[in-house]
């Protein structure tokens, strides 16, 4: 079995993976298709002084498929809804690289599982929350284990750093 990326409509990624296992099932493919990946990650946003965990996609509009590619498979797979193409050439897929396959497995992996903060350093933001709330400042620091963050803030003209939540900012 080879991998191959396929390019679906954005927004159709699970429901595209979805068509192609009960598909493939239903023929007794089964043994011809691996593994469909709709690769992620974990972001912490805050909205309203509540921390939330979202899952964001990492390559919208693609899938990755570990399949042998029969004929009829190929046409399975490219006659799904929402799927446009593979990527490669318009006359066959390419399969991808044994390092472009180890490269995104370490993408999907432990790391795409550890929660990323939207927040980063030199970025503006406006506290909302708390004693300096309706104050702006520049993030210094970023601590995600904490989910925290340091904030120079200005007030009485000097620029004083402060550590706050990351419920109690927004983006400017």
């Amino acid at each position: 079995m080879e991998w191959y990326i396929v390019h679906t409509l954005t927004g159709k990624e699970n429901a595209v993976k979805a068509t192609i296992e009960k598909t493939a099932e239903a023929r007794d493919w089964n043994h011809l298709l691996g593994r469909i990946l709709v690769p992620t990650e974990t972001e912490i946003r805050s909205a309203g002084g509540k921390r939330k965990e979202v899952q964001r996609k990492l390559y919208p509009g693609y899938l990755i498929i570990q399949v042998e590619l029969t004929h009829e498979l190929r046409h399975l797979i490219q006659d799904t809804p929402a799927v446009t193409h593979f990527v490669g050439s318009s006359d066959s897929p390419v399969p991808l690289t044994q390092e472009e396959v180890t490269e995104i497995m370490k993408t999907v992996g432990e790391e795409g599982r550890k929660p990323k903060a939207i927040w980063e350093e030199g970025q503006a933001v406006r506290v909302t929350e708390g004693p300096f709330a309706e104050f702006n400042g520049k993030i210094t620091e970023v601590n995600i284990e904490h989910e925290t963050v340091k904030v120079l803030i200005t007030i009485f003209g000097r620029e004083t750093p402060v550590e706050l939540d990351f419920t109690e900012i927004e983006e400017l």
